[in-house]
């Protein structure tokens, strides 16, 4: 019991809760003739705030940690099949993206949601704002990101790389130890100002929606990538399927693909129609680079915020583009809980533009439903991995022991 307490999603859960209660406890509070209720909101949208930029601060630093290291591990051995493993697991996300944002222009109208902008009652004034500003821009830290890992791995710049993949340990270090920890503080801090301004009690049932509607997307996205691989490969696509049954609960409950990649290699390794080299190849690969689960839920997830926060959904054109950057934070986040979104937290600030309350919620709903996402990504490698023995036996590569094909 204690053990479930102390996870990520029962803390973001109690979080939402208390702040829910603060800010409904909030909206009539008076004291000795005084409005007790505003100042407690005061205080604690200041601390948001607060919260908010330190958070803002880290998200270029996330993505340089993430992104330039990824670049240099996958390209050191670049290969005709890593170059196709890359391309695979690029091609789902941002097709999965692509196929969310049509299902989400599609259904979220039909929903009913009502702005949070109409008919909502005004937030108090911070005591102060302290604004910590980012050492570079989210663009700026991404092409940064892109050059120096290529860079890296053109000119065999092995101290640079070494200092890519103890940095990337840094960021780690701070996102477990620092962003993770005040997460729930930060989305109490947004849930009690929603709830103090009345959207809570309108958009919760949407919310509970939105996170089955994108359940059910998972499983018709891994139905999509099953069959096109059976398709490809000539193989029958169940053979892979039924062995993942373990991996599959097994992300669930950890959240984290990395985490469950011991159990997806046994369960792949179980597979008659799945060459073993490739197994050993492929699986451990897209544990780190392929996040369609994951991907297919923040595209979702965003546009849904946008409207219940904005008023309206996204353009198309800001969606698409969206859409396929988002497939590149993909490759480079880490298999870790709340990755992809953490990674591509810069991407939702510039091209969906983004504040901290829409941040904060898009962050509180993702970790409410990422271990199915988790799930579906961990499932999907199997997917992809029939695709590369397909491509293999295509193309008369023959099977290798121990990864020797790179």
């Amino acid at each position: 019991m204690k053990k479930a307490l102390n996870s990520l999603p029962a803390r973001l859960i109690i979080g939402v809760i208390i702040g829910i209660f603060l800010g409904l406890a909030c909206t009539n509070l008076f004291l000795f003739g005084k409005d007790v209720g505003v100042m407690i909101m005061q205080v604690i949208l200041t601390v948001k705030n607060l919260l908010g930029s330190l958070i803002s601060f880290c998200v270029p630093l996330i993505i340089i940690g993430f992104i330039a290291p990824s670049i240099t591990r996958l390209r050191s051995n670049a290969s005709r099949m890593l170059a196709l493993a890359l391309a695979l697991a690029y091609t789902s996300s941002v097709c999965a993206a692509l196929f969310s944002t049509a299902a989400g222009y599609t259904i979220i109208p039909a929903l009913s949601i009502q702005s949070a902008v109409d008919g909502l009652r005004d937030t108090p004034e911070l005591l102060f704002n302290l604004e910590i500003a980012p050492i570079m821009s989210v663009m700026s830290a991404l092409v940064f990101s892109v050059l120096v890992g290529l860079a890296a791995t053109w000119t065999h710049a092995r101290v640079v790389t070494q200092v890519l993949e103890e940095f990337q340990q840094i960021i780690l270090a701070v996102v477990t130890r620092v962003v993770i920890p005040i997460l729930p503080f930060f989305i109490a801090g947004t849930f009690t100002g929603l709830a103090y301004e009345g959207t809570i009690t309108k958009q919760l049932p949407i919310f509970l929606i939105v996170i089955l509607i994108v359940m059910v997307g998972h499983y018709i996205w891994l139905a999509l990538l099953y069959g096109l691989a059976g398709l490809y490969s000539g193989s029958n696509p169940w053979e892979v399927l039924r062995h993942y049954g373990p991996a599959y609960l097994t992300a669930v409950g950890t959240m984290s693909s990395a985490a469950t990649m011991a159990v997806a290699l046994k369960g792949a390794k179980k597979s008659s129609v799945l060459r073993q080299d490739l197994t050993d190849f492929g699986i451990p690969l897209f544990a780190n680079i392929h996040l369609c689960g994951s991907v297919l839920t923040e595209t979702f997830f965003v546009m849904v915020v946008s409207k219940v926060l904005y008023g309206t959904l996204p353009s198309l054109g800001s969606m698409i583009l969206f859409c396929f950057l988002l497939g590149i934070f993909a490759v480079g986040a880490p298999g870790v809980p709340g990755g992809t979104v953490m990674a591509s937290l810069g991407l939702i600030i510039s091209v969906l533009g983004f504040d901290n309350d829409g941040t904060g919620l898009m962050m509180t709903i993702f970790a409410l439903q990422d271990s199915f996402g988790t799930a579906c990504n961990v499932t999907g490698d199997g997917a992809l991995t029939l695709m590369l023995t397909g491509y293999a036996k295509k193309h008369n590569i023959h099977e290798m022991p121990n990864q020797t094909i790179l």
